[in-house]
């Protein structure tokens, strides 16, 4: 999904006529064709030569920040073999400051992936198994008297860490499972009437199982809007899951993932994607594409706004990553179904017609005229 480092660091191809640039790229020359940048530039070639109206331009070297998210997903990527695009999602949630759904079935890597990442920012993991019998208190923490103080000293829940992971989250009841509800959208935890922040970065990673559904409670809407992102990995291809025996005959998968950064510089990139540039005509693209979902003919309950500023912030974060400090359109076509589908709720007869999120979101992108004449800073 991403570049890689070398073609952030040294080439990019646009379209000299292309009003999306507008007046952000500057003429440059095809630079360092030999070494690791020789199947790079080879692509270069074959795509000038194939419309004959593109050029080459060197565009600015990658940010601090962008340099440092792809240095987490090189990490990530060492415990969770062929899923790279996977991981590169979960890292731009993280760097949005938002929280991440995964439906797919057991033993894919879900518990791997967050410890991983938790690793690799050197922040605080916990993981809480829901369960029918869980209760709140058991996930937020509890006040606990103490007979030495005479005093109520509290008990921190799992949920006082850097990246939470709620492991099938849909077997909790309901009850339980809005007490995370404050935990995500406001990261703090109320315990008898007194405010407790959590760590930042605050980090939930969910998951629950598409397959088995006897003894499960579905996430209500206000719980699904919540999650930044919702994915899958799925199953590896055979090569990979020929790798994953290689790799793990005699070691763990997370025994060769380093910590890269610390949680503050975490918390100092969530602010600087939130400086990436978003033309006003980009704004108004995005609403456009959130509103065709509420007017959907299969879709019951549409994205509601928090999906328009999720939908804008993951754009600002796909940029970013790119090595642009401006959002095109391409940025938010990019990261839309992962960033929306989720938010949709189909009404029964789209069901019945294998209609699902997905295919909605992709069509809506195709309606939805793009904006042009936009891009880069004025």
């Amino acid at each position: 999904m991403f570049p890689s480092l070398p073609y952030l660091q040294r080439l990019r191809v646009v379209r000299k006529t292309s009003h999306w640039y507008g007046d952000a790229a500057e003429t440059g020359i095809l630079v360092d064709v030999t070494g690791e940048h020789q199947r790079a530039s080879s692509q270069y070639r074959e795509i000038q030569s194939a419309s004959g109206s593109w050029e080459v331009f060197v565009m600015p070297e990658p940010t601090p920040t962008a340099e440092l998210l792809h240095r987490i997903v090189d990490e990530v990527e060492k415990a969770i073999v062929g899923k790279r695009n996977m991981v590169e999602l979960a890292v731009l949630t993280l760097l949005c400051d938002g929280h991440l759904l995964i439906e797919d079935i057991p033993g894919v890597g879900k518990t791997t992936l967050a410890k991983a990442l938790a690793r690799a920012i050197g922040g605080k993991f916990r993981r809480i198994q829901f369960t029918p019998d869980l209760l709140p208190a058991d996930v937020t923490g509890t006040n606990v008297f103490n007979p030495k103080t005479l005093g109520f000293e509290l008990h921190p829940g799992p949920v006082f860490a850097n990246v939470v992971l709620a492991d099938e989250i849909n077997r909790a009841t309901p009850k339980t499972q809005s007490s995370l509800l404050e935990c995500m959208e406001e990261r703090q935890v109320t315990i008898d009437g007194v405010s407790h922040p959590l760590p930042r970065p605050y980090f939930v990673i969910a998951t629950q199982n598409n397959v088995e559904m006897l003894g499960t409670y579905p996430l209500p809407e206000a719980q699904m809007d919540r999650f930044f992102i919702r994915l899958s990995l799925g199953y590896p291809s055979q090569r990979d899951e020929v790798m994953i025996l290689s790799r793990q005959q005699q070691e763990q998968p997370l025994q060769h993932v380093r910590q890269v950064t610390e949680p503050e510089q975490i918390v100092q990139a969530q602010h600087d994607v939130r400086t990436v540039f978003v033309h006003d005509t980009i704004r108004s693209y995005i609403v456009s594409v959130v509103n065709a979902t509420r007017r959907h003919p299969h879709v019951q309950l549409g994205a509601s706004p928090r999906g328009s500023l999720n939908l804008m912030h993951a754009a600002q974060a796909y940029a970013m990553l790119q090595g642009r400090d401006y959002v095109l359109p391409d940025d938010v076509k990019a990261v839309a179904t992962a960033v929306l589908s989720h938010r949709l709720i189909l009404k029964p007869e789209a069901r019945v017609r294998g209609v699902n999120a997905e295919q909605i979101v992709a069509e809506v992108l195709e309606q939805v005229a793009v904006p042009v004449g936009v891009g880069g800073r004025k």
